[in-house]
């Protein structure tokens, strides 16, 4: 992944996916617009990280890259290789502060937005308002959310 300045590093996660899917993916439609790709049933996925994706416990790792500073706790998600390739000068932009393990469109949206260009826009947003108080909010935002959708897992099983 990219990280802050455009620098490479190691994004870790526990595994989501079938060991081939980066092999796969051009079988998979992609449901975003721009340069994310999503696709809510994607074939990809195996049980155990459709839970661990559900219940966000898949990023867990990342707590090790907030821990060697190479992201922080509230920024803006670090972009993959396929990603930045395509990238035009406003969306580098985005990686002028360190990648977060959650952020404003993290909170704002989530796996519901597709446009790309909205998440660019809530990115550079974030940039201009990074106050201490608003990075606590989003974390928190992020923690409630995430509870509750543990909650929700919990209590159809």
């Amino acid at each position: 992944r990219y990280g802050l300045q455009g620098r490479l590093f190691t994004m870790r996660k526990f595994r989501s996916m079938v060991p081939n899917a980066e092999q796969l993916k051009s079988s998979v439609e992609n449901e975003a617009d721009g340069l994310i790709f999503k696709n809510k049933n994607d074939f990809r996925v195996t049980r155990v990280g459709r839970f661990l994706r559900s219940t966000s416990l898949d990023e867990i790792p990342q707590f090790w890259n907030v821990l060697v500073g190479e992201m922080s706790l509230v920024g803006t998600r670090p972009p993959t290789a396929d990603e930045v390739v395509k990238y035009n000068q406003r969306h580098w932009q985005r990686l002028n502060v360190k990648p977060g393990l959650t952020g404003e469109w993290q909170v704002n949206g989530r796996s519901k937005l597709t446009d790309f260009e909205k998440i660019v826009d809530l990115d550079l947003q974030y940039q201009k308002m990074i106050v201490h108080p608003l990075r606590i909010y989003y974390l928190f935002s992020d923690i409630l959310r995430n509870l509750w959708t543990h909650w929700s897992v919990l209590s159809r099983e």
